[in-house]
């Protein structure tokens, strides 16, 4: 029998699962599967324990055995992480025990494979268009939108996808919406679809209302048919009034929606980049109370503690471990000032080896290098747009992740907003954690969670969202890791790219990208 454990960070084991038990063999091979919860945001320890189980307790569930009343035959280890990345999932490690005086013996192997639980890639995409809308405002029309919830059991209803607004318009055309199987259920579960009229104190409008699953949405499709929104009546409210309203589906078409772990596992990698703010306002090194301070102690600064977290997660999705690290906002040994530096003093390669590479070209450049300023985030961004760009030319499978740690406040905001509309056209994401005590509104600003979306100065518009800002400050402290709130929207971001590319992992060696 197999006994499966997440490891917890203070050590302790977690069970998560037993298999069933496999009589008389040396080469078992288990059907019991264990359920895991996969987060690309943490690293997930896990620990697998195979016994031999007494032939007495064979005829009990498996549950209820006491595992110190069974043989300990030995126990392999691994992250999640390694298993996800593998072209078929499935790793073969190790499996060990220490014998009676401490040394390690091997003890066979355990090949695990991991398969995503996901019911359905199919989604639908369509695009909505309504005619005739009532119109809710005085002196303009109204600004419409519409919301879909799925019905569950009992009659609630769950939101499950909405369209952007369109302004003072009664026969609106909206983007393409998409909705995925694991979203609505069913093609013939039934949904609620509702017309509102945008209203910016939150206080929507209900224009009208109307029921239809995906089915009845592709018959409206292909009859070329509107479907009249109802509304209660004001007189009698139990009584639905059919408006003039209708609802018409201009495009309807089936796609199949890839998953991060889709990408991750028929062989797309995260390439991952550090750049590391040299300027003045950090304080001087060799001081205790200086952001850069290196305690010999071990404890970690903030800068070598933000490094090493999200590069020890990150690391395990990059075959060659091979990262480019830079610096900003430093005087070099010339003495010319520069807001991108390769960390490691090389005047030619930026790239480093692992984790502790990054670590150890950090350190070291703190002896080298002196800080000066001001924080300018242009350079190091389109020195990670060149990579990323190329990434595109050499059709590699590489997702770009630049990860820039700054105490500072920005001296060149619209220079980097310029330098961030033009990378949200390439596979990068950027990363940015603020340590220390500073103002960062302008990293706000980058971030663009408020659904504002970052505007270059010639007023082109990023095509998507590519910055998690976190401040160290937040997280210390708190529940949630650095790593956890900086990391959480990068397999979105990641997706965002692939499908707007309609690029799509291919499970053989045949990787094509349709675009060029």
């Amino acid at each position: 029998m197999a006994v499966g454990y997440v490891k917890r960070k203070d050590g302790t084991l977690e069970e998560f699962g037993r298999t069933e038990v496999i009589m008389n063999t040396l080469n078992p091979v288990w059907i019991g599967k264990f359920s895991i919860a996969y987060q690309f945001e943490i690293v997930q320890p896990l620990v697998f324990r195979v016994y031999d189980v007494d032939t007495k307790f064979h005829n009990l569930p498996v549950e209820s055995l006491k595992l110190k009343e069974q043989e300990f035959l030995g126990e392999a280890t691994c992250v999640l992480s390694q298993i996800v990345t593998k072209q078929n999932k499935t790793l073969a490690l190790k499996l060990q025990r220490k014998d009676g005086h401490g040394a390690i013996i091997d003890l066979g192997s355990l090949t695990v494979h991991a398969e995503e639980a996901i019911s359905s890639r199919q989604a639908f995409e369509m695009i909505f268009h309504c005619t005739q809308l009532e119109n809710n405002d005085l002196f303009s029309k109204s600004d419409p939108f519409l919301r879909i919830s799925k019905i569950v059991e009992g009659g609630n209803v769950i939101p499950i996808c909405k369209t952007e607004v369109v302004k003072d318009n009664l026969n609106p055309i909206w983007k393409p919406i998409c909705l995925t199987m694991q979203q609505f259920g069913g093609k013939d579960n039934p949904l609620l679809i509702e017309c509102f009229d945008f209203e910016s104190s939150g206080n929507h409008k209900l224009i009208g209302k109307l029921q239809k699953s995906v089915a009845d949405l592709e018959i409206l499709y292909q009859e070329k048919a509107g479907a009249n929104f109802l509304k209660a009546s004001s007189v009698r409210h139990d009584h639905m009034k059919t408006l003039k309203g209708q609802l018409f589906v201009d495009e309807f078409c089936e796609k199949t929606m890839y998953s991060f772990l889709d990408y991750i596992s028929s062989g797309f990698e995260l390439n991952f980049m550090v750049a590391v703010d040299f300027t003045a306002s950090n304080g001087n090194p060799r001081l205790p109370d200086s952001l850069h301070y290196i305690d010999l102690s071990g404890r970690l600064n903030a800068y070598q503690q933000a490094i090493f977290e999200v590069g020890e997660l990150i690391q395990f999705y990059d075959s060659d471990k091979h990262f480019p690290a830079w610096g900003f906002g430093g005087r070099t040994t010339d003495g010319g000032l520069s807001h991108c530096f390769n960390l490691n003093g090389s005047p030619s390669e930026s790239e480093v080896d692992g984790v502790n590479g990054i670590l150890s070209a950090y350190s070291n450049a703190l002896h080298r290098v002196a800080l000066a300023g001001p924080t300018l985030f242009g350079r190091v961004i389109n020195k990670a747009a060149q990579i990323a760009s190329q990434t595109v030319s050499d059709n590699q499978r590489k997702y770009n992740v630049l990860l820039i740690i700054t105490d500072g406040v920005l001296t060149d905001l619209q220079e980097t907003k310029n330098a961030l509309v033009k990378a949200s056209d390439l596979p990068l994401s950027v990363l940015i954690v603020g340590v220390g005590g500073a103002d960062f509104k302008e990293m706000e600003i980058l971030d663009a969670d408020n659904g504002k979306r970052l505007e270059s100065s010639t007023g082109r518009i990023a095509t998507r969202d590519i910055v998690q800002f976190v401040p160290m400050r937040e997280v210390h402290g708190g529940q949630i890791s650095i790593i956890q709130a900086l990391l959480q929207e990068l397999p979105g971001q990641f997706l965002t790219y692939m499908r707007s590319r309609n690029i799509v992992p291919h499970f053989g060696n045949d990787f094509h990208s349709p675009v060029g």
